[in-house]
């Protein structure tokens, strides 16, 4: 190391040594950071627990005092948009072979309406309405209680009418060519073909990953994208259905006249929601809430 080195990095002597054949070696003591850096370092920390647990926590007590009526046009506008991952999945479905490998690419599509939804923060059943419990668990009183289970008719009800236009639209107004049929057909097909209880186990999938993905996103920052993709993705092409997403290809069958209202309400509609809910609500919210409180009772003990 020459004399010039040492006028360009000063505080080289304070990392480095040189080993006996000449290497630099990181020496044992600490190295001193002014103010600035040990802010860059602390920013650079992953947040704990109990931060992402407030952070979603905040966003959930704004939800619940937030007015019916508002949610309830949220919740149609992300209905509406849900029905973009079914016509995505239909157009590449449309324009890939009919091979072994086609889910592998159709699947991308599924994460279309998703993007739309949770980037435009709109309301989705699961999406927004599972991080209220967090509050339920933390307050425990009646009143909050009541305040969620509002929020979760108004919502779910407001997107099962967004999915219901959606689908509407699409089977009874010819905005695609013709040759899309047989693509939305095999989707919407795709939602009847398992019986209650493999349905209810398959959503229980599709809410715990909906759940650990809204964990994810505090700490995401500018990787909400990536992050929101790769879990849609994998729910997408597991084939987990979700009572939203899943809702559009659903109630285009019945409009398509391939399935009843009796088909969705006890085929799909019954075991997804029963699935989601038990798997975003137990599997999720319930033991990242037990893991922060008992954190905390630790600390305080």
């Amino acid at each position: 190391m020459t004399q010039d080195d040492d006028v360009r990095y000063p505080d080289r002597h304070a990392i480095y040594h040189q080993t006996a054949n000449g290497t630099p070696k990181a020496d044992e003591q600490e190295v001193d950071l002014d103010h600035d850096q040990q802010r860059d370092a602390r920013r650079r920390e992953a947040p704990s627990a109990g931060v992402v647990f407030e952070a979603i926590r905040a966003e959930a007590e704004n939800e619940l005092v937030r007015p019916l009526l508002g949610l309830a046009w949220s919740g149609l506008a992300a209905g509406l948009s849900m029905g973009f991952s079914f016509l995505a999945m239909a157009l590449l479905s449309a324009h890939t072979p009919d091979a072994n490998w086609q889910r592998i690419v159709t699947s991308l599509g599924y994460s279309t309406g998703f993007l739309f939804v949770i980037l435009g923060r709109q309301q989705l059943f699961t999406e927004n309405t599972l991080t209220p419990v967090l509050e339920v668990l933390r307050v425990r009183d009646l009143k909050t209680v009541v305040r969620t289970l509002k929020l979760w008719g108004v919502v779910l009800g407001a997107n099962v009418i967004g999915t219901g236009i959606f689908a509407a639209v699409m089977a009874n107004i010819h905005i695609l060519p013709d040759s899309m049929q047989p693509a939305m057909d095999k989707i919407a097909a795709g939602e009847y073909e398992a019986g209650f209880v493999t349905m209810m186990a398959r959503a229980v999938f599709a809410g715990w990953l909906i759940a650990l993905m809204l964990w994810l996103m505090p700490a995401a920052e500018t990787a909400r994208v990536g992050v929101i993709i790769i879990v849609t993705y994998l729910i997408g092409l597991a084939h987990f259905p979700h009572i939203i997403a899943g809702s559009v290809a659903a109630l285009y069958g019945v409009f398509s006249g391939a399935h009843s209202i009796a088909d969705y309400l006890s085929v799909f509609f019954l075991p997804t929601l029963i699935g989601n809910v038990f798997g975003g609500v137990l599997m999720v919210a319930v033991i990242n809430y037990a893991q922060v409180a008992y954190s905390d009772s630790r600390r305080q003990s």
